[in-house]
């Protein structure tokens, strides 16, 4: 009889798991075309907002197809990659890749005031993970547009105030290049002078983060130099 009953508690149980994993199994492959989805809308959504145009999920495609006028796909010497689409470009994915050998992505837009822009993703790391966003750049290759910062799981009203509105502000009409060469933008602590065309303020207590977001955005962003020399105005 105790056989018999460890047994049934045996196959019960082998019975209960394989159910359970049948139904998690089902449940993630019928939400996958629902959460790609909602992925793919906002990483759209992120790129209008770094051109200055808010969003909402309802309008987020209508307003893409919109302002986003071409994407295209580049090699680290600054050439036409083909045969590769450029939304579908991870850059997390690319980073892992030898410097020649990876994809980055380019996206041309333009803004109501007429502003021809071109926007470039950005991912790196920040204090508990990853950060990442969208750097639009003027048709000077130099001067930024505007941008777009989030992040994975930095600490309220530290790091994570690198996607509130006030610090990416500060990025507008700041420059990448200081008498030819690429410097990017500093993240500073302590404040920078309103004259400084290539700083910004460090967020208070969030130092680790900002210089991150820097560090972030250099090493991104110089990979394109190339493409930078060869097409600004």
């Amino acid at each position: 009889m105790k056989n018999f009953s460890n047994r049934y508690i045996f196959i019960f149980s082998s019975v209960m798991v394989i159910a359970v994993a049948t139904l998690l199994s089902l449940a993630a492959t019928l939400l996958q075309p629902a959460q790609e989805k909602n992925l793919e809308i906002e990483k759209k959504k992120s790129m209008l907002e770094s051109i200055g145009v808010p969003a909402t999920r309802d309008n987020t495609e209508e307003l893409y197809d919109k302002y986003i006028k071409e994407s295209f796909v580049l090699n680290s010497k600054g050439e036409p990659v083909e045969g590769v689409e450029a939304f579908t470009v991870v850059l997390r994915n690319e980073q892992k890749k030898p410097l020649d050998q990876q994809y980055l992505p380019v996206f041309r837009a333009t803004p109501d005031d007429g502003e021809k822009v071109i926007i470039l993703p950005v991912e790196g790391k920040g204090l508990w993970g990853p950060i990442y966003g969208y750097v639009s750049l003027k048709a000077d290759l130099n001067t930024i547009y505007g941008v777009t910062f989030d992040h994975k799981g930095e600490t309220p009203g530290l790091g994570a105030e690198i996607n509130t509105t006030p610090f990416e502000s500060m990025f507008n009409g700041k420059r990448l290049f200081d008498n030819g060469e690429f410097v990017s933008v500093h993240v500073l602590k302590g404040g920078v002078s309103p004259n400084d065309i290539h700083g910004v303020d460090a967020i208070s207590g969030g130092t680790i983060t900002s210089k991150g977001l820097e560090k972030m955005l250099f090493d991104c962003i110089q990979k394109y130099n190339d493409y930078f020399l060869k097409n600004r105005n």
